[in-house]
């Protein structure tokens, strides 16, 4: 394991779990075993592209560990993909789904492939190919995929497909996020956006701050255009908006209709004469209640943290906050921190609905579903805030010794074998 701590992420996660096991007291036989993934694989993946070229990309699935249930996770194509990432995500994956007491085991999967330079048949037939060499670690019961960046339904379609196919009948529990007509759940596609928008929603409550509180959200895909959707509706005034091609900014508010018209004919917010142009670093600072990381890993980093300039830091992303800017945050008590393993958890927490509605063949309707969700994230955030105040320790602490302790007795309950 130790070749995959030169990625920042992963030495970010272990960073983490190393301080939380010294704050549990985590016996050192139980540590490594709770740490290590337990199983990692990494594929080569030649698919013939429209030119006729045959081009190998590289394919990995780490699993972190299996004590609860079948691993549970996203599978992303992004360039930077490699397996330390990976591995990272997986990890944190596993804590969030013991946080909100879901039976899984986290995991994660990535192509390094940038999807916007491939046609759809290039996509279908890669996915095909990562799905067919993955069959002997995948299943309903064993480890079920989902949707993430650079991947969507249609993906997750062709993956059910592929695994179908060779199981010799139609089987909808080996993914969630696909198409409702094939076996997805209503709800899902915005369900971690909108459960970004509940919780940070209840902090403006707990916090008495305005009904019409000032919001920045970075990342305008799918989970960032949803929380600030969700927000708005709740009175918040969504103020600054970014993605990879920099922000606009308007005190005033954003007419986000009007902007998501504008991401969808020119494919990002870059020339949206809304507001203020900004880049990404500077929106991060600029004034307001809530500030909505919904972008990529560690952007609130020790040059930054000291000059955001929010009530409530609802981190959307996976792994935003650095380590060493957690210790600054930490000493500015006015930032309610809402962490991403609580925070983010809405689309785990409906993948999960998923799951069960296709075992059963029996399906609910949205409002139940989020009706559902919203119980959980309101039970788990309060269960979070009470662990943070019987210890006085910061909300990420707190939210990771739950998870983390969960995890680490079920092992001690399971045993060790042979």
């Amino acid at each position: 394991m130790n070749h995959l701590l030169s990625n920042p992420a992963f030495k970010m996660a272990c960073d983490q779990f190393d301080a939380v096991a010294n704050f549990l007291n985590i016996p050192e036989a139980l540590r490594e075993r709770t740490k290590q993934p337990k199983r990692m694989v990494t594929v080569s993946l030649p698919i013939r592209l429209d030119s006729g070229e045959v081009k190998v990309f590289a394919g990995h699935r780490v699993q972190h560990h299996l004590t609860l249930g079948p691993t549970k996770g996203g599978l992303r194509y992004h360039p930077a993909v490699e397996l330390g990432e990976v591995a990272a995500l997986a990890m944190w994956m596993s804590w969030k789904c013991a946080l909100a007491d879901l039976p899984y085991g986290g995991a994660k999967g990535g192509v390094a492939i940038d999807p916007k330079q491939h046609s759809q048949a290039e996509l279908e037939r890669l996915t095909r190919r990562y799905t067919s060499e993955m069959i002997p670690f995948i299943g309903p019961q064993t480890d079920v995929m989902a949707p993430d960046m650079g991947t969507n339904e249609q993906t997750m379609a062709w993956m059910m497909d592929t695994y179908s196919y060779q199981i010799g009948h139609a089987v909808p529990s080996i993914v969630t996020g696909k198409p409702v007509s094939i076996g997805g759940s209503l709800g899902r596609k915005e369900a971690t956006g909108r459960g970004v928008a509940f919780l940070a929603d209840r902090a403006i409550d707990l916090l008495k701050l305005p009904d019409d509180s000032r919001v920045i959200v970075q990342g305008f895909g799918n989970v960032g255009s949803y929380a600030a959707l969700g927000l708005a509706k709740y009175g918040a005034r969504v103020c600054g908006i970014s993605d990879v091609g920099g922000g606009v900014y308007n005190p005033k508010g954003l007419d986000l209709h009007a902007l998501q018209a504008h991401v969808e004919r020119t494919g990002g917010v870059s020339g949206f004469d809304g507001g203020d142009r900004i880049s990404n670093e500077e929106m991060l600072v600029q004034p307001c209640e809530v500030l909505i990381p919904a972008a990529m890993d560690q952007v609130i980093t020790a040059r930054n943290a000291g000059k955001i300039q929010c009530r409530i830091l609802a981190e959307a992303a996976n792994g935003p906050t650095t380590v060493e800017a957690d210790a600054i945050l930490r000493q500015r008590p006015e930032i309610f921190v809402i962490p991403d393993i609580l925070c983010n958890s809405g689309g785990v927490i409906v993948s999960y609905f998923e799951w069960v509605q296709d075992l059963q063949s029996f399906f609910w309707a949205e409002t139940e579903i989020f009706d559902k969700l919203y119980r959980i994230l309101d039970r788990t955030m309060d269960t979070v805030l009470k662990e943070s105040r019987k210890h006085n320790i910061d909300h990420r602490t707190a939210a990771l010794s739950l998870g983390i302790q969960k995890v680490v007795n079920g092992k001690a309950i399971r045993g060790l074998f042979p």
